[in-house]
């Protein structure tokens, strides 16, 4: 319970010595240095009679007024307080100072902030010069302990102070590291929700030209198809805004209610969307469906509505194909055309194919497109990983 006392009391100290300037906190230890020192001749009477020597009042003085720079000049302080010492004694009429608190002082000064040899060095001399002046075993072996007893102190100050430098660096580094990782996060998703939104819009404005093209025939021709047609421009319309504002709802900061992502349970819905442009598009699955991850079922959608897109924006085929086939562990997935879009391929050709390998890569498969080799059209195959189930 003291101890904790004891630092309950040290706190406010601490915190007023952080706030007072270096320099004022040296000069107070510089006048407390001071006290101390000549608290023997405040304290004890000349045996010879008299007043005490005024030498050894100027020695006091010298010696503890150089403190008041110690950390500006750690090194000529540890001089200028040690020098005057040794000439203390060249009077009788001085009381006798049982330790040098200035010198003291200094050494732990040097050892806190200056490197190791040359703090080592300075107390090698100091200690040596030391024991030439001394009067006594007894006063020798006292300083010997003290000033060893100081450089230790002085040098745990300064690998203390090192590690916490060291540890606010690794904090900031740390800090910096997030920050940068959450910008690189943020930039990641933006990406995601801007080939979402292109997938979305070309998917849907594609069905709709290809219809509104075809509209005004079917309205000279066969009336009731006019109206299928117009009914499929307004659906694909309807199924493009809710999906917007599905993905707009991610960027809003407050909690909002939001649909699920489309996954592969509704690609038989975007291949009715596709058939209802006039393109022939047959849906087949093989092996036995198993689980995906979240990402990869979004993927699996996504990609085959860009493929499906591409076909009838620029194949200009009559009939597309759309083939799972699900494997131990890997997804399948083929999209073919009878169309002329045979000249593009991957990585090489537009924003949807590029856009379609990079949604692979991202979920750890592969993507590759280029011309049919069993007869005219396009062929886009894409490999998903599956998890691998005990």
């Amino acid at each position: 319970m003291r101890r904790v006392s004891d630092i309950r009391f040290l706190a406010p100290v601490r915190r007023w010595t952080t706030v007072l300037p270096p320099l004022w906190g040296d000069a107070a230890l510089a006048l407390l240095t001071l006290f101390v020192q000549l608290w023997p001749f405040l304290s004890r009477e000349n045996p010879l009679g008299g007043s005490w020597h005024w030498w050894g009042y100027m020695v006091v003085v010298a010696a503890a007024v150089p403190l008041i720079w110690r950390r500006r000049a750690p090194v000529p302080v540890l001089v200028a307080c040690l020098l005057p010492t040794g000439l203390y004694d060249l009077v009788d009429q001085v009381p006798s100072q049982p330790i040098w608190y200035a010198g003291l002082v200094a050494v732990y000064t040097v050892a806190a902030h200056t490197r190791l040899w040359t703090s080592l060095s300075l107390l090698i001399l100091a200690v040596g010069g030391g024991l030439l002046v001394v009067g006594s075993s007894e006063t020798a072996l006292r300083g010997v302990v003290c000033f060893v007893a100081a450089y230790a102190i002085g040098r745990a100050a300064a690998s203390s102070r090192a590690h916490a430098a060291a540890l606010e660096e690794r904090a900031a580094r740390l800090g910096r590291e997030r920050e940068v990782e959450a910008e690189r996060a943020a930039e990641r998703e933006r990406a995601r929700i801007a080939r979402d939104m292109h997938d979305i819009l070309a998917h849907a404005v594609s069905l709709m030209v290809v219809q509104a093209e075809a509209g005004p025939v079917a309205v000279r021709s066969d009336p009731v198809k006019a109206e299928a047609v117009f009914d499929a421009i307004a659906a694909a319309g309807r199924d493009a805004m809710v999906q917007l504002r599905r993905m707009l709802s991610v960027l809003k900061e407050e909690e909002a209610s939001r649909a699920p992502q489309p996954t592969i349970a509704a690609l038989t819905t975007l291949t009715d969307q596709v058939r209802a442009t006039g393109l022939d598009v047959t849906y087949s699955s093989s092996g036995v469906p198993g689980p995906l991850t979240p990402d990869t079922e979004v993927a699996a959608y996504r990609i085959t509505q860009e493929a499906l897109t591409n076909i009838v924006k620029h194949a200009g085929a009559t009939h597309a194909g759309v083939e799972l086939t699900w494997q131990d562990d890997t997804l399948m997935i083929d999209v073919t055309d009878d169309g002329h879009g045979g000249e593009a391929s991957l990585p090489s050709g537009g924003n949807g194919l590029i856009g379609i390998r990079e949604r692979a890569v991202a979920c750890g498969g592969t993507a590759v497109a280029g011309p049919r080799t069993d007869g005219p059209g396009f062929h886009v195959r894409v490999r998903l990983p599956r998890p691998v189930t005990a």
